[in-house]
């Protein structure tokens, strides 16, 4: 629990800073990336989770860089599938990697799947992601779904001038096949110029929307950040989420952790704990687990990024902190 009295029951375990593609919005288009000496091991990533887990977490979420380029990273997935009182084990990913591991995700007992999609165009996802191959994303969504994964969910950032054209046939993509969508507002992480004039808020997102969809309100939750609306007629939900324009800090459930270690209370600010020294120093996770408990009370009450588009208070890219 935090000092506000937040229950924290979720983390975010990055195990990689590495991925096949360079989106604009999460990476610099040449990125140097982390000595391997410098990033956890899968054992050591087992170690958090497990101590995370022990003191009340029932959600991991596993993200990047992209999660399926780390090499055995199936050795992590099956162990935390198994791990006694981990009621929810979900997975952020590209989709690049999904026609081959999907199946095995499920089998480890991987719930969830969140898969980046801001383009249904391939020469546009090109250009985003600046090498990658939307056929081998739409090829891992069909995957997906053959394995017995349900209520996918889209993750689109949006991006004006980019493809905030594409709000429509995204969601009616959605619809079509089953999955849910979230539209997220761009947030101001890493040295990355120019959004201020590529900025779109929910708000303006809905109201694009609604020209063509009839949203109805509702109070359902994944136990993140994103407030739902549902289609009549449709399973899908459409969510929104609102880092600028609609702060969800007062419910804030969550931590991150780096692919190095760090202990990030809150995406928007600085302030970190560092676990890696003490998970290669201190052989019983006594230190580890004060540490954890002890860095609830740098997490602060909010972020504010309505300042920040021009000059990021927070310089580390979304692939460094987890995306």
């Amino acid at each position: 629990m935090d000092k506000y009295g937040r229950h924290i029951t979720y983390i975010r375990l990055s195990i990689t800073d590495r991925c096949d593609f360079r989106c604009t919005y999460c990476m610099a288009e040449e990125m140097t990336f982390l000595p391997r000496n410098e990033v956890m091991s899968l054992e050591e990533c087992l170690r958090v989770a497990s101590t995370f887990v022990e003191l009340g977490v029932s959600k991991v979420r596993l993200t990047g860089g992209e999660p399926l380029v780390r090499k055995d990273a199936m050795w992590l997935i099956e162990r935390l599938g198994a791990l006694p009182g981990l009621e929810n084990l979900v997975l952020t990913t590209n989709g690049s990697q999904l026609e081959r591991f999907a199946t095995p995700l499920r089998n480890a007992g991987v719930k969830r799947l969140n898969i980046s999609l801001d383009t249904l165009r391939a020469d546009r996802f090109k250009a985003i992601t600046r090498i990658g191959d939307i056929s081998k994303v739409l090829s891992g969504i069909e995957a997906a779904q053959a394995a017995g994964f349900r209520r996918t969910k889209l993750n689109t950032v949006m991006m004006r001038g980019t493809n905030d054209d594409e709000f429509n046939d995204l969601v009616q993509f959605a619809i079509d096949h089953e999955l849910d969508i979230s539209f997220i507002e761009e947030m101001p992480l890493g040295d990355i110029h120019g959004r201020e004039n590529t900025y779109i808020s929910s708000e303006e997102a809905r109201k694009i929307l609604s020209e063509r969809f009839a949203l109805i309100p509702s109070t359902e939750s994944s136990g993140g950040p994103a407030r739902y609306w549902r289609v009549a007629g449709s399973e899908s939900r459409i969510g929104f989420i609102s880092p600028h324009s609609h702060n969800f800090c007062d419910t804030c459930n969550r931590v991150r952790i780096t692919a190095k270690g760090e202990l990030y209370p809150c995406l928007g600010q600085n302030d970190a704990s560092q676990l890696l020294p003490l998970l290669r120093t201190e052989k019983s996770n006594d230190a580890l687990r004060q540490a954890i408990v002890e860095s609830m009370g740098i997490k602060p009450y909010g972020h504010d990024f309505s300042q920040q588009m021009n000059s990021p208070q927070v310089v580390r890219f979304m692939s460094m902190t987890g995306g």
